[in-house]
């Protein structure tokens, strides 16, 4: 059986929202520890003309949920970008995460070949065949911004690693 858009997009967005919501935690507990307001990792950006942290979240629910949704044909469900602390990032990340659960996987498969327009600034409409908007804007766009959002945080002095970055991969081990 060919591997399909719905096996390489939604299980890849579910480890990787899993990651990010693991990454809240550790920056929640480190904010506790260090006694700083949370807020302060919420707004941290690694450079003045990149996005901070929250917004990083929010694009990387984005790209997950829209690219989703385009590549079923359906229309994705609009979060407000209104979140203001770490627990609102992780309510948003576990709404993306229940519209994945229920999307058409048959829908997303079946875009292989359609042409599918999306965004690409506000004036312009951007049109890709459904494999290679998968393959060559989501997934990019959506990793980009979760190694982004860990590099903040590790820059911050958040003791995450790798393992975290990765998330919940599916690893099969056997002795050796």
């Amino acid at each position: 059986m060919p591997f399909s858009l719905s096996e390489a997009s939604i299980p890849t967005f579910l480890v990787g929202l899993g990651a990010l919501s693991g990454l809240l935690d550790k920056a929640d507990a480190f904010a506790a520890a260090k006694k700083i307001d949370p807020s302060v990792l919420l707004q941290f950006r690694l450079a003045p003309d990149m996005y901070p942290f929250i917004r990083q979240v929010q694009i990387a629910s984005d790209q997950a949920k829209n690219g989703s949704a385009r590549l079923a044909g359906v229309e994705p469900p609009r979060f407000e970008d209104d979140e203001t602390s770490l627990d609102q990032l992780r309510a948003r990340l576990a709404k993306t995460v229940a519209f994945l659960q229920v999307i058409d996987r048959k829908a997303i498969d079946a875009a292989v070949e359609r042409k599918v327009a999306f965004p690409r600034g506000p004036n312009k409409i951007g049109h890709m065949k459904g494999a290679d908007y998968l393959v060559h804007f989501v997934l990019p766009n959506f990793y980009f911004h979760i190694a982004t959002a860990y590099g903040i945080l590790r820059h911050c002095g958040v003791d995450i690693g790798k393992r975290d970055f990765l998330g919940a991969i599916p690893i099969e081990t056997t002795p050796a």
